[in-house]
């Protein structure tokens, strides 16, 4: 067989391993006659998609102001605290959505932090409830505000100058430009950026959960997990999974028809130094933002942890629970990354249609809650690989396949980036495909491959539906406790692992931003 022939069974079996759960869903809803279909639409599916819908577009807007907001002050304004604020605008990725709704549904109790002080500026009136859809979504704009920050604030720094000079001189306010020059040319990135958010959204599971807000991700859990009606649970995924995908579709078209280009003569713009009264409101908005996604959590979890330590809660057990969290991460990206690569080179290299379709399959991770994920992997194993049931592997393989179109999509777009002359030229002097790919190929993408590492690092790390339904017998991670701790209203017992989370993720977090930071 040529190498082009091995290279795509090669990608092929992995493209085929990562659509396990998609297969296992187009089966069962398959399956499904069009009397349950019809009950699903009468007792269910409306009420679902209002509440996913309606959740989506609270929390889209959510992050589109906090993080357009933030970014647009931190790219274009020299300040004090400059390299501090954005670290405080992307911390806030270290804590997971199911941590997040437990902090603020126990600050806001009337014994709470910010309970008490409802009670006291308001004169006693009724603390705010979080579980319903605007409590929901204020917690998981929290959570992913930072992903519109990220992605906008690059396209702010890279931004052409002259065409906000010329608006100007046409006599375009500050306001004037920003409306009709800047935020235009930015639909790209916070299209991008909200397709991310809105994507997180659709397969959120922890908040929801925690929350107790009937979206599909939790529909499909009580499904599986209660009522044991598999069935019913794929014909609800199989929704999810339409939606998903013709919000991409959506995305995707409308991206493309937002295309703006500049020379390399263009001039980018410069951060102009903040006056006195422009620092004050800087820090006044950015430090609110910061108190409510990072800081007030981070100061609970501390707080709580110092009570768990004198308490003694702090022993061997939970630091095997922190070993059992990072060992899983570790290896799932690793494999993530191993598995990825043969799909980033083959599409980067073949540009055809196989390799655009095995691309996109890939990514089915993405559009599946982790319960149908956990599930589809479940299934398969039981029929085919029936020894591998209730082990460590299996648990891996399901958190590889949700996580692994982070990892393609970072090292493909960092191929796409090399000059095949490169690669030529290497075959020239002599070296062969595997001494190519080593010593030319594998150097030149290895800032994609860390990110592609780091990302997949970081979300095995928080992740928790899949972990739930298939971690070995006595083998709990982080998550799982925090889950468990905090359906029984254990605090001193959940903050220390919330917090060993957040702290885990640090190093994988300055990992991912030193070299964003240095470009200050």
């Amino acid at each position: 067989m040529k190498r082009g022939g091995a290279q795509g069974a090669l990608v092929g079996v992995i493209v085929f391993i990562a659509i396990i759960p998609l297969l296992f869903v187009l089966y069962n809803s398959a399956l499904l006659s069009l009397d349950q279909w019809r009950g699903l639409w009468s007792q269910r599916l409306p009420q679902l998609l209002w509440n996913t819908f309606s959740l989506a577009i609270l929390v889209a807007v959510g992050c589109f102001l906090l993080g357009v907001s933030s970014a647009w002050l931190i790219a274009r304004r020299q300040f004090t605290g400059r390299t501090l604020a954005i670290w405080l605008m992307v911390l806030p990725l270290a804590i997971p959505t199911y941590v997040f709704a437990h902090i603020y549904t126990s600050l806001l109790e009337n014994d709470g932090w910010l309970g008490r002080l409802w009670l006291y500026l308001s004169g006693g009136s009724t603390v705010p409830d979080l579980y319903n859809v605007w409590g929901v979504a204020l917690i998981l704009s929290l959570a992913g505000f930072s992903y519109v920050f990220l992605l906008v604030r690059s396209a702010l720094m890279h931004s052409n100058q002259s065409l906000e000079e010329v608006a100007r001189l046409q006599g375009a306010g500050s306001r004037g430009v920003f409306f009709r020059v800047t935020l235009p040319l930015l639909r790209p990135a916070v299209a991008a950026s909200l397709a991310l958010v809105v994507l997180h959204v659709l397969s959120d599971f922890g908040a929801v959960s925690m929350l107790r807000y009937q979206t599909f991700t939790l529909s499909i859990y009580l499904q599986m997990s209660g009522r044991f009606d598999y069935q019913a649970a794929a014909g609800l995924s199989f929704v999810l999974v339409l939606m998903s995908v013709s919000f991409l579709v959506l995305e995707r078209f409308f991206r493309h028809r937002q295309r703006y280009y500049s020379n390399s003569q263009s001039r980018l713009v410069q951060a102009r130094q903040a006056s006195r009264a422009e620092l004050f409101m800087i820090w006044a908005w950015l430090g609110l933002i910061s108190l409510f996604s990072f800081v007030l959590p981070l100061l609970w979890m501390m707080v709580w942890s110092w009570d768990a330590w004198f308490q003694g809660v702090v022993d061997s057990v939970f630091w095997g629970y922190v070993w059992n969290s990072i060992i899983i991460a570790l290896i799932a990206a690793s494999v993530a990354v191993i598995m990825s690569l043969p799909v980033g080179l083959y599409h980067a290299r073949r540009q055809t249609v196989l390799s655009h379709t095995f691309l996109q399959l890939s990514s089915v991770g993405f559009a599946l809650p982790g319960p149908v994920i956990a599930l589809g992997v479940m299934v398969f194993a039981l029929a085919f690989m029936p020894f591998l049931y209730g082990s460590l592997a299996l648990l891996i393989l399901a958190v590889v396949i949700r996580f692994l179109p982070l990892a393609v999509q970072a090292q493909e777009s960092a191929m796409q980036q090399i000059t095949p002359s490169v690669e030529q030229a290497g075959r020239i002097l002599g070296a062969g495909y595997w001494e190519n790919l080593w010593r030319v190929t594998l150097p030149m993408i290895r800032g994609g491959m860390v990110t592609a590492w780091v990302l997949v690092f970081i979300d095995t790390l928080k992740e928790l539906p899949a972990t739930l339904l298939l971690r070995p017998v006595g083998f709990d991670t982080l998550p799982v406790r925090i889950w468990i701790e905090s359906s029984e209203e254990m605090l001193e017992l959940a903050a220390p692992a919330a917090l060993m989370l957040v702290v885990a993720t640090f190093p994988a977090l300055w990992i991912l931003m030193r070299s964003e930071v240095k470009k200050n």
